[in-house]
């Protein structure tokens, strides 16, 4: 299952995806990944939670982050949830192309909840996106 969490800069995207990266981590009877840029989110996410720099794995795009993802889902069978902060500073901003990465992701994903952030209001979003917001 994918979910969105969408808004433009400075809406509260972040807070959002710590209270639902915590949530997962204290009802998940298996293991919660978060994928950042960088390490934004490392004062804030408990310790349970595995924080990944995906700046130190060199992924770019959406074929390498779908291959990231799979790879992730396909060594840890115990993974509950996986939740990426900022998907269009990872992939780019080809809307069409994400909505490809995010619809392939789906269709892997069904014993794991994949959450991404994604800096862009409803109405830019292709339609094809909106059914995960």
């Amino acid at each position: 299952m994918v979910k969105l969490i969408h808004g433009r800069r400075g809406s509260g995207k972040t807070k959002i995806l710590i209270d639902a990266i915590h949530t997962a981590a204290g009802v998940s009877k298996g293991n919660v990944v978060a994928i950042q840029i960088g390490s934004s989110l490392n004062g804030n996410i408990k310790p349970k939670v595995r924080l990944i720099n995906i700046e130190e794995y060199k992924v770019a795009g959406c074929s390498e982050l779908y291959g990231f993802i799979a790879g992730l889902m396909a060594s840890d069978y115990d993974c509950t949830d996986i939740f990426i902060d900022g998907l269009l500073k990872i992939v780019g901003t080809d809307f069409e192309e994400v909505a490809k990465l995010i619809d392939r992701v789906n269709e892997i994903s069904d014993s794991t909840c994949i959450t991404f952030t994604i800096s862009a209001a409803v109405e830019e979003l292709p339609e094809s996106v909106k059914k995960y917001v």
